[in-house]
């Protein structure tokens, strides 16, 4: 994930900081409690696409 473009992108839902998960290939929005895709190199900035995080993801 480009560094600068990870600094420039927010989550479309709250515009809270993102954080990139490179396991799982997601950008994380604690604030909306979503994970959004990342797809062929391509984050998916989409609510409908973006999975809910679960209880335990929330509290780290």
């Amino acid at each position: 994930m480009d560094k600068k473009l990870l600094d420039i992108l927010v989550c479309p839902v709250t515009k809270g900081p993102l954080i990139y998960n490179k396991k799982n290939k997601e950008l994380i929005s604690r604030s909306a409690g979503l994970a959004y895709p990342i797809k062929d190199d391509i984050p998916v900035m989409l609510e409908e696409e973006a999975r809910e995080l679960t209880a335990d993801e929330m509290q780290r």
